[in-house]
């Protein structure tokens, strides 16, 4: 019985180390067994050194996440592939009889690989070029959401709803793919909004703009515009464009400003309007009638109800307009001239106790308070001057002549204030050159200060020699033109 048993043991262990011949060469079942094993082994070796790599050590290194996948996913192929080619040669088969069979099969099979092979060459491609990154915020084939993996095959895509679309590598090299966040997630989007045809243009750009600058997600820098695209039916037509810091939360950001504007044009009583349609009644003059002969029988006069618009805005505080105009440099502007000062301008948020600027700072803005207020005062000595509210405006002439602030600011509450920095003015007069002459003319009738101040850049080496004189008007015209290119 043992002697049988052995043999049936040494039967088949012959039987699975018996060559079987394949062309000229041979190959046993064991070794294919034994191959299976260490392909099985390579594989998860590789993978187990792109986990690795993507999640340890490249995170270590500080490198991106984009760049953390593609590294990972490409030095993971390449140790694979060279391991099955060292497993190849070890276990005894030979690579030139495998080039032989695959060259063989490749004739039957090779176009039904066509599309693998396009999708390998599209993910080694993509993942090479680096142009779709993990972690891209992309729009394709009209959807939109985040890379999640880019593999040799396909990518993977989480959309917006929390669903995830494998899409192959060729539909994303061959197709236009629109990828927001390629160098930011900083994008422009457009809110528009209408408005009736009786509405101060001005106050509309003013409204808009105050409440982009309202919205955190929306960027200072390039800063909101208002554009009047058209006059339509029943409005005019305008189109708030803003710069935000994150594209893939536009749907969010939209509801926020389409909120915060409905909110600011409610407060203004700007009205939006609605389609509107002439209705002809045939039998007008016989209600017209009815509707005397019942004024006639009451007896008295219908109530008057005073219009909640007109009461509203007897108490309506100055707009950013007329605080402009307060403004001796701005009273000559006209409306349109006014809203593209107001457009070039921003609006910055204070908290209380927080400094503005320390004296010796350079005058590089110009501040109007919209609301709260603000303490002037001498740091170096803590001596009070004074206190600004809403409506005051302040640092304008170390703005017009670069030099260095004189006193320090701080806000007493919170505080809102419209900037205008220096490179805004600086357009405004190229604009407006006759600007420049009123401002010369306005500040000379203050010849003590300023004989002040041209000595205090003397004095700390600002002035320079070739617009340095003694006169006044000639000195503040040459300062002029040397800082804003006149």
């Amino acid at each position: 019985m043992n002697e049988a048993l052995k043999r049936i043991v040494a039967q088949s262990l012959s039987w699975f180390t018996a060559p079987i011949p394949l062309g000229n060469y041979s190959v046993s079942i064991s070794a294919i067994l034994q191959l299976i094993i260490w392909v099985f082994i390579v594989l998860f070796l590789s993978r187990a050194l792109k986990k690795f790599l993507k999640y340890r050590l490249l995170v270590k290194l500080g490198i991106d996440e984009g760049n953390r996948e593609a590294m990972a996913t490409i030095i993971s192929y390449s140790s694979s592939m060279l391991g099955l080619i060292i497993v190849l040669q070890s276990t005894g088969f030979n690579l030139g009889s495998l080039l032989v069979i695959a060259g063989g099969l490749g004739v039957g099979i090779g176009f039904g690989l066509q599309e693998v092979t396009r999708n390998f060459i599209s993910g080694l491609t993509l993942l090479i070029e680096r142009k779709l990154k993990v972690g891209d915020f992309i729009e394709f084939d009209g959807m939109s959401g985040y890379v999640k993996e880019v593999s040799l095959r396909s990518t993977l895509i989480r959309t917006r709803d929390g669903g995830d679309v494998v899409v192959p590598n060729s539909k994303l090299v061959e197709n236009k793919v629109l990828n927001w966040s390629y160098d930011s997630y900083h994008a422009r989007i457009q809110i528009p909004v209408g408005v009736a045809y009786n509405s101060d243009t001005v106050l509309v750009t003013e409204t808009l703009l105050n409440a982009a600058y309202m919205e955190p997600a929306v960027l200072h820098d390039p800063p909101p515009k208002v554009m009047f695209k058209n006059f339509g039916d029943n409005a005019l037509n305008f189109e708030l464009w803003v710069w935000v810091n994150r594209i893939d939360r536009e749907p969010f950001i939209r509801s926020s400003l389409n909120f915060i504007i409905e909110y600011n044009l409610r407060q203004n009583h700007i009205t939006v309007p609605f389609p509107q349609r002439d209705l002809w009644i045939r039998n007008g003059e016989e209600l017209n009638l009815l509707g005397r002969r019942k004024f006639q029988q009451n007896g008295h006069s219908p109530e008057i109800i005073p219009d909640p618009v007109a009461v509203a805005t007897s108490n309506k505080p100055l707009s950013l307009k007329d605080l402009l105009r307060q403004v001796t440099y701005f009273q000559n502007f006209t409306d349109l001239e006014l809203r593209q000062l107001i457009e070039i301008g921003h609006r910055k948020r204070l908290y209380p106790s927080q400094m503005l600027f320390h004296e010796g700072d350079p005058g590089d803005a110009f501040y109007i308070v919209l609301s709260g207020s603000v303490e002037v005062f001498v740091e170096k000595i803590n001596k009070h001057l004074t206190n600004l509210g809403a409506g005051k405006f302040f640092g304008e002439l170390s703005l017009m002549l670069g030099i260095p602030r004189t006193a320090s600011v701080r806000a007493l509450e919170e505080t809102i204030l419209f900037t205008i920095h220096h490179n805004a003015f600086q357009s405004i007069l190229q604009e407006h050159p006759e600007l420049a002459e009123e401002i010369v003319q306005e500040l000379c009738k203050h010849q003590e200060e300023l004989a002040q101040r041209q000595q205090q850049l003397r004095t700390m080496g600002l002035l320079n020699a070739t617009e340095d004189d003694k006169n006044p008007v000639v000195w503040v015209r040459k300062r002029l033109q040397n800082l804003f290119g006149l």
